[in-house]
């Protein structure tokens, strides 16, 4: 067999990519496998800009993709991280409910939580609420007191590790620029040279449609591209904030408001927004791409999606240019909090599914078209999940390709 020549080519060195490769080698040892990811390294983006939450399974809709796999999700993301001496931190989450107005929503998370087999949950008042976070605000709260912290650039690298001890390669400076798809294999065209493989998976995240046209799939989705962007607590006031602390989502929105994240190696973040970036690794405010916005505006599920948030998309964006907006959201969690406490910090870039009707993906979506598997949409807790994905990916290709151990 040529050099070139192999069974899976993985496509995206992100954290779902780069579990999907581990648990191939893991059960599949004889089968020649290959990642290519266009950057320098591994996880430089939704992975390397994570907030690093292993999430519990709080918000998901019972029987979902995301319910499935976040519970076990976590327990595996734990474990790996004990096995593989990777920071992680046990520091428990709050959702705080502010008004009278949102336990009736606070209630149906709670009783998700316990649909979707998260352990210790806890409906909580205000006495107990003020002893696990001091300075927040809140009439009723669930405590979540399994939530954990981490490094998920640090478990990506592990993965990639793993993939190359198990004698799998991981390429990068490797941009795919062309898939050919024939009966019986593919061929995947990179400035590195041209792959061929039996069978491929597109992991591409922020690209997941672009890859998809190339490989001939007809998905009927783009990658609509939400940026995130977080204020940092400056280190004297880190103390208002124990573990983690959230609002209770609006129903009617599918991203769940600003929060306080305490950070695996220090620090306390705040936020995030949700505003539609012009570029899909647009991570500065002002970042364009001609060609993201032009696909973006000439999707006819964009101005069906804006028709129905339009109010919503209003306010995230005067948010994101109004540091007093944006404290007044934090401020609902953390009366405490002045404008001197907080300090631009950094951001990340959502790939976000849209279809032509203007939905919103909420779940995860996986396809396959011939002998490529599409990871169409996998957005939080994918990182969390990762895992449980990557081997589900696995099966899937077993499955439906008829490979053996």
């Amino acid at each position: 067999m040529s050099e070139n020549n192999f069974d899976f080519i993985v496509i995206g060195g992100g954290i779902v990519g780069l579990a999907t490769a581990m648990a191939i080698t893991q059960r599949l040892p004889r089968q020649r496998l290959l990642v290519l990811e266009k950057e320098g390294e591994v996880g430089t983006h939704q992975t390397g800009h994570n907030s690093g939450v292993i999430h519990s399974g709080l918000y998901y809709k019972p029987g979902s993709m995301k319910a499935k796999t976040c519970a076990e999700g976590a327990a595996a993301m734990v474990e790996f991280c004990q096995t593989n001496n990777i920071p992680y931190q046990r520091c428990g989450k709050v959702v705080v409910a502010t008004s009278e107005a949102e336990l009736q929503q606070l209630e149906m998370l709670y009783q998700r939580g316990h649909a979707n087999g998260v352990p210790g949950l806890a409906m909580i008042g205000p006495e107990r609420l003020r002893e696990l976070e001091p300075h927040s605000n809140g009439i009723k709260a669930i405590n979540v007191p399994g939530t954990c912290i981490t490094d998920y650039a640090a478990v990506a690298k592990k993965f990639a590790e793993i993939v190359v001890q198990k004698s799998g390669q991981v390429r990068t400076q490797a941009r795919v620029t062309g898939i050919t798809v024939g009966q019986d294999e593919a061929i995947v065209r990179s400035p590195q040279g041209e792959f061929t493989a039996k069978y491929v998976v597109n992991c591409t995240g922020l690209h997941n449609d672009r890859v998809s046209k190339l490989a001939g799939a007809k998905t009927d989705l783009i990658i609509a591209p939400f940026r995130g962007e977080y204020y940092d607590l400056v280190p004297e006031r880190q103390h208002l904030v124990n573990g983690l602390i959230y609002p209770v989502p609006d129903p009617s929105f599918p991203f769940l408001g600003v929060h306080f994240t305490r950070m695996v190696h220090g620090g306390v973040e705040a936020g995030p927004n949700a505003v539609l970036a012009l570029k899909r690794e647009g991570y500065r405010k002002f970042d364009f791409s001609l060609r993201d916005t032009l696909t973006t505006l000439a999707f006819p599920g964009f101005w069906r999606m804006a028709t129905k948030y339009w109010r919503q998309g209003i306010a995230e964006y005067y948010r994101s240019l109004s540091k007093a907006a944006f404290l007044h959201s934090l401020q609902r969690l953390l009366p405490e909090l002045r404008a001197q406490d907080i300090r631009p910090g950094g951001s990340g870039v959502r790939a976000q599914a849209l279809d032509r009707q203007g939905k919103l993906l909420d779940d995860f979506h996986i396809l396959r078209t011939g002998n490529v598997i599409h990871v169409c949409n996998v957005p939080s807790p994918a990182a969390t999940a990762s895992i449980i994905i990557g081997r589900q990916i696995r099966e899937m290709a077993m499955d439906a390709f008829g490979v053996t151990a």
